[in-house]
């Protein structure tokens, strides 16, 4: 006998009964990015490899090795997208949304790494983000940031916090690269393998180190802000002020360098320690000069990734509600007249109220079989009807919750008071 087949390793299916709290993050995201302007963008899953080499960086760890690389039948390296901001500015440039204009857009979208599974990372995970275009100044910064702060009170999130940094300019970046490799060199003996291989690749990487072994050598490390030069100075402190002006708390972390090379300046991520080693639900920052690495003029630009698996462990972490999915009728139909005539009732009800969550009985079936659906769908009412009811032109109505406290036993109605019935009692 063939053995069942078995998702990929690291990848992993949203059962029925889990997608509701996927559908409600996703809700409130659309919702509250769409309320502050921003447009959707949708883009393939699949792009170039060199769109991510070239924007990521050769040296990061998802370029060299987490991406999900493969050659086509016409021998072009193609990838799975790894992060959604690359793909975002290819779409923007190949389709000239940039040139002297402002963009603001959102996305939510699956994303690949090959990276060790563990709970809160998987090897396919699904992520939110907003990117902004064509705006220089410390302003939209706070603006990405504040839309993160809504999100967690729309959600109701709690020990949620905020942690900012500054890269600054290309050239304080590279000066503060040179000085750091000359630190972690002096003390070479001290790193691992990994430190040692970012050494002159990308050292600042190296301050983001998870190894405990080496956490007093990094934090003997120079400190980026005092190589900021003054123009990021400037626009760090005017972040602070609007954050201030607007009441979200946060803390500068200067060893806070994100693991993607195109950022520049502000860099920032919310945490919780909730959900151990991978606390971080947000990250973004400012990557000014991602457009001119993919072959695009000048052009400022700022966003966030959010990794909707982390928010759904949170919200079952802190025991959130979530919208209630259940049907608030199951229709149970006891014969043939009464399955036809029934069908042609529950589309009425349906077109009659929109936001009524009516499931039908299908595949005929005992009335104790149709009770014990019914039951299972977790709706909160049966509404029964059979050749006797269609006959009297009446329905059954059977709370079938404890909870329901609109009627405590069932009761018959007329039909043509059926809907009074839907709109002022199932439906409040």
């Amino acid at each position: 006998m063939a053995k069942n087949l078995q998702a990929v390793r690291g990848m992993r299916d949203i059962l029925p009964e889990q997608s509701p709290s996927w559908q409600y993050i996703e809700s409130c995201a659309r919702e509250l990015f769409n309320s502050y302007g921003y447009n959707e963008l949708r883009t393939p899953i699949i792009e170039s490899t060199e769109l991510f080499k070239r924007g990521i960086g050769d040296a990061t760890d998802i370029v060299e090795k987490e991406m999900y690389t493969f050659e086509d039948r016409n021998g072009d390296s193609l990838t799975l997208r790894p992060e959604g901001t690359a793909g975002c500015v290819r779409a923007a440039m190949q389709h000239g949304l940039l040139h002297n204009q402002q963009q603001r857009i959102w996305y939510i979208a699956p994303m690949f790494r090959h990276e060790r599974p563990q709970k809160g990372r998987y090897r396919g995970f699904y992520q939110a983000g907003i990117e902004t275009y064509g705006i220089a100044t410390p302003d939209i910064d706070a603006e990405v940031i504040a839309i993160g702060a809504r999100l967690w009170k729309k959600l109701g999130l709690k020990n949620v916090h905020l942690e900012i940094n500054s890269l600054g300019s290309n050239q304080a970046r590279e000066a503060y690269r040179e000085v750091l490799i000359e630190y972690f060199s002096q003390h070479q003996d001290q790193l691992d393998d990994d430190s040692s291989r970012r050494l002159h690749q990308n050292p600042l990487r190296i301050l983001d180190t998870k190894n405990p072994k080496m956490q007093d050598l990094v934090e003997n490390a120079p400190d980026l802000l005092d190589y900021l030069d003054d123009e990021s100075k400037e626009h760090f402190a005017g972040l602070k002020q609007r954050l201030d002006a607007i009441g979200i708390a946060y803390t500068v972390n200067s060893r806070l360098v994100r693991g993607l090379d195109y950022y520049n300046r502000t860099v920032f991520e919310w945490i919780t320690s909730e959900l151990g080693s991978q606390g971080t639900i947000c990250a973004g920052g400012r990557y000014d000069n991602l457009v001119t690495k993919l072959g695009g003029k000048e052009t400022p630009a700022c966003g966030f990734g959010i990794g909707i698996d982390r928010l759904q462990l949170l919200l079952e972490e802190q025991n959130l509600a979530i919208p209630d999915h259940s049907p608030h009728l199951y229709f149970v139909m006891l014969g043939e007249k009464a399955e036809v005539a029934g069908l042609n009732m529950a589309e009425k009800l349906r077109e009659r109220f929109p936001q009524l969550r009516l499931m039908a009985n299908q595949g005929s079936g005992s009335f104790k079989a149709q009770l014990k659906r019914a039951d299972k769908s977790t709706a909160g009412y049966a509404l029964i009807l059979g050749e006797n009811e269609l006959e009297n032109q009446h329905v059954i109505i059977k709370p079938l919750r404890q909870d329901t406290q609109e009627i405590t036993q069932q009761i018959s109605i007329a039909l043509d008071k059926l809907n009074d019935y839907v709109a002022n009692t199932i439906l409040v």
